[in-house]
């Protein structure tokens, strides 16, 4: 991979993956058998529902984390990179674009995209509030500080964003490192004190135990999901550590750190059933409660750390994809492409995780917020991991179905489980990501019925060249370049220009950004150029979606291809559309088309987005009717 340096072993990479992969996962603990034995979900706190509860939650970290993703699902790599963005793109190229199920592919993908952004705003709220809350055994009379000292975290851990991760993410690994072992440890003392609880890893207790609850199995399956929680995210952040090293990670410390804690809290319920108030905190020594308190801050802050980040690269991909309007990308670090900051995005999620904390108040509430959101990620992944299976890899039907189906089935037994909770708090995700998958689906439509419009109002590109190269018009030594979406048609900023000032360069270079299917384009690809008329060259510039588009260096390119072009004497000729709803129209609804619209006037710059010098810029506007 291009933006991997060679000389990271798999052990320094796989520290970098404990620090931002598996801070979502290993948060679990602080809240999961809590909520398992919480009253609304009726389970009583006898022995054989405690045994049975860490054998279902050790054997679905067992199926579905390690099985499904580390083994299975880390194989459907898009040229190193994950996430449900990439598993979309492959999964559309191996069924092919044509076919008729791409149509219900990216419908799909989409969606689990936006379930991905309603599990990145309840993250850091439960997490951080689920931190803090354990001061209370230390001081009760904190209780009602404990929002606002969760705010006052949240606000903090956004502002910092800008910095960039590159230099916190070094403290994060090792942190994590602490974390797990502390996890692992504290099991462990407690399994030694009541090895009764061993006999959770016979997987036949999980099944009783779940069979034992009748309907009722909804509402375990509910609370025990919260322990898969950051399971995607595996599979999310491939492309920055690769499969080894989240798979060396998770098989030496992570599984064995959250077994044994799970383990562990159980054996301290067996012993203390008045543990089950705080069964994670209360593991731990009065005297090592206050350095547990700060550890598991500090954790939560890294695996709300690890979502956002997600977000961004989440963001990216989407809009390399045509899926959202163009926004700032900041990278910020020079040597590691994946380590972006984009603002808006982040002032965003900040609001909504505000929001979020203030309106469901403790971690408990927001429990219910949370599994849907993750058990519908899961659902997408499973269902595009059998296309890739399938046509990408070309294995028999049978094999292809028996391969996932079993994981599909557990799905849609955890997702049918939090859907119980939707009026508790399952709704929230839900509308977030309903609303973002309206603005993703307007927002492609919208471009497409643009481009449509444009094609039938201007002239065809190559007969409309060969007549102006052959006129009079006054040649400037000077070179234009014309971004344009649609490389069949004259561009309308070339239109203006010749109406008005009167005048052709002496080289003009009407240029397309393409976006692939792939996360990275090599150098060697990037240009693809083809002569029109006398000083006329059509150029297609290829970027896969985890690429930062930087058209002056495309340009550099140009010169493989016989074009020498000076970058103190070129101008760039942008058109900016601006979009009207037409009520005659019936591309879309009306108010899809003046949300549309609205997208269109705030969509970010071009200039920026293609990090195009400003000062060698000549904007020209066009009213488009949709």
């Amino acid at each position: 991979m291009e933006h991997r340096t060679q000389n990271q072993s798999v052990a320094a990479l796989a520290l970098g993956a404990l620090g931002v992969v598996y801070g979502d996962i290993g948060t679990s603990p602080l809240y999961t058998i809590k909520e398992v034995f919480a009253p609304h979900t009726g389970i009583a706190l006898t022995t054989d529902n405690v045994i049975g509860t860490v054998s279902a939650i050790f054997w679905a970290l067992m199926l579905v984390v390690t099985l499904k993703y580390v083994i299975l699902v880390l194989r459907a790599d898009n040229r190193g990179e994950g996430g449900t963005m990439a598993l979309l793109a492959l999964a559309v190229s191996s069924v092919g674009k044509s076919s008729k199920k791409t149509k219900w592919l990216l419908l799909l993908g989409t969606f689990g995209a936006s379930l991905f952004y309603g599990e990145t705003v309840v993250t850091p709220a439960i997490s951080v509030l689920s931190a803090v809350e354990g001061i209370e055994l230390v001081a009760p009379s904190f209780h009602p500080y404990i929002l606002p000292t969760t705010l006052v975290i949240l606000v903090g851990l956004f502002l910092m964003q800008r910095h960039g991760t590159a230099t916190v993410g070094k403290l994060f690994g090792p942190i994590i490192v602490v974390w797990f072992t502390t996890l692992g440890a504290i099991g462990l003392y407690h399994v030694i004190q009541n090895p009764a609880i061993l006999a959770a890893l016979d997987p036949r207790l999980a099944f009783n135990f779940l069979q034992a609850r009748g309907l009722g199995v909804f509402l375990a399956l509910g609370a025990i999901v919260l322990a898969l929680t950051g399971g995607e995210a595996l599979y999310a952040d491939m492309g920055h550590f690769g499969k080894k090293a989240i798979q060396l990670a998770w098989c030496s410390l992570v599984l064995p750190g959250l077994a044994l804690n799970y383990l562990g809290q159980g054996a301290l319920l067996l012993s203390d059933p008045s543990a089950v108030k705080n069964p994670f905190y209360l593991a731990f020594p009065p005297a090592l409660l206050v350095p547990a308190l700060i550890l598991a801050t500090l954790a939560t802050i890294i695996a709300s750390q690890a979502v956002i980040s997600g977000a961004y690269s989440m963001t990216q991909q989407a809009i390399q994809l045509g899926l959202f309007p163009r926004m700032q990308i900041i990278h910020t670090s020079a040597t590691e492409a994946g380590q972006i900051y984009i603002p808006g995005v982040n002032w965003l999620l900040l609001i909504a995780v505000l929001l979020a904390a203030i309106g469901f108040g403790s971690s408990s509430a927001l429990a219910a917020a949370y599994g849907i959101a993750v058990t519908g990620t899961m659902t997408i992944t499973t269902i595009l991991t059998f296309f890739v299976i399938r046509y990408g890899w070309g294995l028999p039907l049978w094999l292809s179905i028996s391969s996932t189906l079993f994981f599909f089935v557990v799905d849609i037994l955890f997702f049918a489980s939090c859907t119980i909770k939707f009026l508790q708090g399952g709704w929230f995700p839900l509308l977030l990501a309903m609303s973002l998958l309206t603005i993703m689906l307007t927002w492609k439509r919208g471009r497409e019925l643009l481009l449509d419009q444009i094609r039938e109002g201007d002239p065809k590109l190559e007969p409309f060249l060969e007549s102006v190269a052959q006129s009079d018009f006054p040649r400037a030594e000077r070179t234009a370049v014309y971004l344009v979406a649609d490389p069949h048609t004259v561009p309308q900023a070339m239109l203006h220009n010749l109406k008005h000032n009167m005048v052709l360069h002496e080289k003009n270079l009407i240029m397309t950004v393409v976006y692939a299917d792939v996360p990275w384009v090599p150098a060697a690809d990037r240009l693809e150029v083809k002569g029109l008329a006398a000083g006329f060259w059509q150029v297609t510039v290829h970027y896969g979606f985890m690429d930062k588009p930087h058209i002056p260096q495309a340009l550099e390119l140009l010169a493989n291809h016989g074009i020498e072009v000076d970058a103190f004497t070129t101008s760039y000729f942008l058109s900016r559309e601006t979009v009207v709803p037409d009520a005659k129209e019936k591309g879309m609804a009306r108010w899809r088309e003046q949300l549309f619209a609205a997208l269109s006037r705030n969509a970010g710059s071009v200039v920026d987005y293609f990090n195009i010098p400003s000062n060698a810029v000549i904007e020209l506007g066009t009213r488009v009717h949709i």
